[in-house]
């Protein structure tokens, strides 16, 4: 182990800190391209929170064949998980957030930074029900075929206008937790068309196994590049495909994963909340890649059951839940 490949510290950042540093581990082409213009957004009446939240307390019947997919596949996208309206308030919701953080509108394409808000569901109604809400928990753990599943921790994601690629990468990596029965939710807040930059799967799941011995370095883009070279020397399959208003796409921790670079001039932004089995514990020694990770679960030790007032079970829900949404709707 050298400097360079010695993860064990703790990081010691903030988190776009953190951001900021892991994607410029990515392998960039250098493009002088101009940025296409993005589809105008459809012009449709935007639900309230009250709608929203009757929404995603509905539940969504997953067909067998995307949840065989899903486990043997690492990965599966699913359409119609929130309706056309919801998106757009969501995306609403999620830039004045930015702007209010960054004091930059995340569309100008002068800025090509990819911005990162995390734990914003404990004091914001609104985010909290997309975060919480029953609809995303009870996929995820019918996905995982766990029983119940725990909050890890929301994820705002903007990829700027003009920001380049997300290295390759799979999530265990990045969750300090002993189990792999770990998936997130990956909701765009907008269509996503090949040139603003999907989520790209490598699959099957098992592909991971390739990469074992592949070192991370947390300097340079070598990593980045073996996984690309490996990836290409066993004609690993991989699905980069659109984003549909509405189409969210849930990954697994093992899933490798990777994104091109926003070429257009509006900001792809995202919700990417993670949900992991009730039960498990965290990890004995997490690294630096694992970020702030005891901002999410305030209190608790490595060896320690994972299961701060930060990490609630969102499925299956119980009768405080529904006492507390029926609170937050009357704020609302």
């Amino acid at each position: 182990m050298t400097d360079t490949t010695d993860i064990s510290a703790p990081w010691d950042k903030d988190n776009q800190a953190w951001w900021d540093w892991y994607v410029g581990l990515a392998e960039n082409e250098v493009k002088n391209d101009a940025l296409a213009n993005a589809e105008p957004l459809p012009n449709i009446a935007i639900p309230s929170l009250d709608e929203v939240m009757a929404e995603l307390a509905e539940p969504y019947l997953l067909a067998n064949d995307q949840i065989t997919f899903f486990r043997e596949n690492g990965f599966v996208k699913i359409r119609d998980v929130f309706s056309p309206g919801a998106v757009l308030k969501l995306r609403g919701e999620l830039i004045r957030l930015l702007k209010q953080e960054f004091e930059v509108d995340p569309d100008e394409s002068a800025h090509d930074r990819f911005l990162s808000l995390e734990m914003i569901w404990p004091d914001n109604p609104l985010i909290r029900a997309y975060v919480l809400s029953p609809r995303l928990g009870q996929i995820s753990a019918d996905l995982l075929g766990v029983p119940a599943v725990r909050l890890y921790h929301d994820n705002v994601l903007a990829k700027q206008p003009g920001c380049g690629r997300t290295p390759w990468h799979f999530d265990d990596h990045h969750f300090p937790l002993d189990t792999n029965d770990v998936v997130t939710a990956w909701a765009p807040a907008q269509p996503i068309p090949i040139k603003m930059g999907p989520l790209a799967f490598a699959y099957p799941l098992d592909v991971h196994q390739l990469v074992d011995d592949v070192v991370f370095e947390k300097s340079g883009t070598g990593y980045d590049r073996g996984i690309t070279k490996l990836f290409s020397q066993h004609n690993v399959s991989v699905n980069e495909t659109p984003f549909e208003l509405g189409e969210v796409s849930f990954h697994h921790n093992l899933s490798f994963h990777t994104a091109s670079g926003n070429c257009t001039n509006r900001s792809r932004i995202a919700l990417a909340n993670t949900y992991f089995r009730d039960g498990a514990r965290v990890m004995d020694a997490p690294t630096m890649v694992s970020g702030d990770w005891q901002k999410f679960m305030p209190n608790v030790k490595p060896g320690d059951i994972a299961a701060s007032p930060m990490n609630p079970v969102c499925w299956p829900i119980n009768d405080e839940q529904l006492i507390e949404s029926s609170d937050t709707r009357e704020q609302g």
